[in-house]
């Protein structure tokens, strides 16, 4: 069979979406490749192809495969009768899987089947081993049944496909479950343009009953604050780790202070890795005149911020050096300048009709001059010193 006709075969037995695959997990090739032989010995060196024998699945790889598929399709005919479905017999069936493809592989998780999370422990564990079609199919019951314990070890854990985050963002925005959407945000490097749309707008104009799960998140910010603020008056610390621990307080003191936990929550999303300028102009397109009119709140906030703690800049070293891993969420201030003048580029003609939005823009206008002026006078200093280098 020519390479053409392996792939022309492939697409035409591609499988339908939601499928089970027929190789549903990673392979390890190496051993694989070591099996490998020429079919033909004596070939030499003038034949193009020389077609190889030896092809086969490692015996725990094989029973990875069986084992996914059976639970696979057992879980599957459970979640079409939700009704007569529940918690208690899903972790039911989750455990013994969990615990058997562990034990295949060696794998012990040392982990007290008494204990509350024991489940979380064991996805922490073993959950990389579950093929995407399970780990999907896991979140999907996990929401249906509203485990949200385990829809965040899933999703902290890089257990959630770039295919599943769509349904998963939607529907954390109609549960309400204002934490999870942080989590997802900060543990996906991949989100697509809508599910950030959705993310956005529910955050600027949050439901009123999504206030509950937040409070993990102002609670997370202030952990971090006052980590920092005792890390700062550390004696036993170097005076390097010194000075950073003090940037760094300033730092999440000036992202914490005088923000609703509604903003805070923003803060994740205006960081973000997933966030670029096509993404941010296409979402702020779609706002409409009261979240926009919050965005323009929020950003004039960080810009008055900014003018009064000049000092308060980007401090990745206190991620890993000190623990302050919020000090990764702060947004920087070029961060929040483009987004403004995006706001402002997309929309300023029919803004400038409302009397909230010039009262904010009259405030936001003696900042901008300010910080101008600021920047002009620091370009002159570096061109003075640019001249004396020369």
């Amino acid at each position: 069979m020519t390479l053409l006709e392996v792939i022309t075969k492939a697409v035409a037995n591609h499988e339908l979406p939601g499928s089970q695959s027929e190789h549903p997990i990673i392979l390890n090739p190496d051993n694989i490749f070591l099996n490998l032989k020429p079919e033909l010995e004596g070939a030499g060196a003038a034949s193009l192809v020389n077609p190889v024998s030896g092809w086969q699945i490692s015996e725990v790889d094989t029973y990875l495969i069986d084992s996914g598929k059976k639970f696979h399709a057992k879980l599957k005919r459970k979640l079409k009768d939700t009704n007569n479905f529940d918690k208690v017999e899903f972790i039911g069936i989750l455990n013994p899987y969990l615990e058997k493809i562990g034990e295949k592989v060696g794998i012990s998780t040392r982990i007290n089947r008494s204990d509350s999370g024991y489940t979380q422990g064991l996805i922490e564990k073993v959950g990389f081993l579950m093929g995407r079609d399970v780990a999907s199919l896991v979140l999907e019951a996990c929401i249906s049944l509203r485990i949200w314990e385990l829809v965040e070890t899933l999703i902290v854990h890089g257990l959630v496909d770039h295919s599943s985050y769509s349904n998963l963002v939607m529907r954390l925005a109609t549960e309400k479950r204002s934490d999870l959407l942080c989590l997802c945000v900060k543990y996906s490097s991949d989100l697509g343009s809508s599910e950030l749309l959705c993310i956005l707008k529910y955050f600027l104009c949050p439901p009123k009953d999504a206030y509950g799960s937040m409070g993990s998140v102002r609670m997370e910010w202030e952990s971090q604050a006052l980590l920092a603020i005792e890390k700062a008056s550390d004696e036993n610390l170097s005076r390097k780790k010194l000075c950073l621990a003090k940037e760094a307080s300033i730092l999440l003191m000036v992202a914490h202070d005088g923000f609703s936990v509604s903003e805070l929550c923003l803060h994740y999303l205006l960081a973000s890795s997933n966030i670029d300028e096509v993404i941010l102009s296409s979402s702020i397109s779609k706002l409409n005149g009261k979240e926009l009119m919050g965005l323009i709140r929020y950003l004039g906030k960080w810009l008055k911020k900014f003018e009064r703690f000049p000092q308060a800049g980007p401090c990745p070293e206190a991620s890993f050096g000190l623990g302050l891993k919020a000090c990764d969420w702060v947004p920087k201030l070029e961060v929040i300048v483009q987004c403004l003048g995006l706001v402002l580029d997309e929309n300023f003609s029919s803004l400038v009709l409302l009397p909230k939005f010039q009262e904010e823009l009259r405030s936001i206008e003696g900042v901008v001059s300010t910080l101008a002026s600021e920047a002009r006078y620091c370009c002159s200093l570096a061109n003075v010193v640019k001249r004396f280098g020369s």
